[in-house]
């Protein structure tokens, strides 16, 4: 997964480690990881990414509190 380049939110403070980061591989396809456990890395479609940030923005997803 090295030619992957990995994007923080803009909405991840001061360099925190409790974010989602995001790159898409040369085939296009979306990838995910946790900052706090790069080594696990989900590959998902365009679609079904756009689906899981539509579900967030639109609240049917909440944000855990820890």
């Amino acid at each position: 997964m090295s030619e992957l380049k990995w994007q923080k939110s803009s909405f991840s403070e001061g360099g925190a480690a409790n974010c989602v980061e995001l790159a898409t591989c040369p085939a296009g396809h979306p990838h995910l990881r946790e900052s706090e456990d790069p080594a696990t890395v989900v590959q998902t479609s365009a679609t079904a990414l756009g689906a899981l940030l539509r579900a967030v923005r639109d609240g049917a997803i909440g944000t855990a509190q820890g």
